[in-house]
C-alpha cells in the first residue's frame, strides 16, 4: 500500500502513534519527547506524528508505554539485545500500560522495529481495526527517507 493511501485511510480516523525510543538519549532526565532527540531517525519520526496533532506514545525497553510529556531519566536498555522471555514480560507490561492509558483508537500506526512489535501486533490488533507498520522491513537508511519523503503528507487529527 502507498504511503499516502495509508494516511488516507487513517485520516478520518482516531489515529494513535506508537514510536519506538532509540539508543542514542541526553544525559540528563528529560520530556520523553525530548530525551531522544540526540537521534535523527527519533528527531524526524516526532516531527511527523506531531504535525498530525494524534495522540503519541514512545515505547520505551526501560519503561514501557511512555506517554511523551512524561519525565524519564536516561538508561542503557535496549529489546534487541533481551531474550524472547524478557521481551514477551516486557510486552505484557506494555499492554497493561496500554490498557489504562491508550485512548480509543480507530487506527494505531507503529513506527518501531521488530522486536518492539513482534508480541504487541496481536493485541494491537484487537485494540484497534486499522493497525499499520508503514516501515516494516525497511532498513534505517530506507526508513529516514520514507521519514523525509512522508513530511507534510500526515493527516491531522
Amino acid at each position: 500500500m502507498a504511503d499516502r493511501e495509508m494516511h488516507a485511510r487513517c485520516k478520518k480516523k482516531r489515529t494513535v502513534y506508537l514510536v519506538s525510543c532509540v539508543k542514542r538519549k541526553r544525559s540528563e532526565c528529560a520530556l520523553a519527547r525530548d530525551l531522544y532527540d540526540e537521534s535523527d531517525w527519533f528527531c524526524k519520526t516526532r516531527c511527523l506524528v506531531e504535525a498530525t496533532g494524534c495522540p503519541w506514545f514512545i515505547l520505551s525497553a526501560k519503561y514501557g508505554l511512555v506517554a511523551p510529556d512524561q519525565k524519564i531519566c536516561p538508561y542503557d536498555q535496549t529489546l534487541v539485545t533481551m531474550s524472547v522471555a524478557e521481551r514477551r514480560c516486557w510486552a505484557n507490561m506494555v499492554m497493561h500500560q496500554m490498557d489504562e492509558h491508550l485512548p480509543p483508537a480507530d487506527c494505531i500506526v507503529v513506527l518501531a522495529g521488530q522486536c518492539y512489535r513482534e508480541f504487541l501486533m496481536d493485541y494491537l490488533k484487537r485494540k484497534a481495526p486499522c493497525v499499520r507498520v508503514p516501515m516494516k522491513g525497511l532498513r534505517q537508511g530506507e526508513q529516514l527517507r520514507w521519514l523525509d519523503r512522508n513530511r507534510g503528507h500526515e493527516p491531522r487529527c
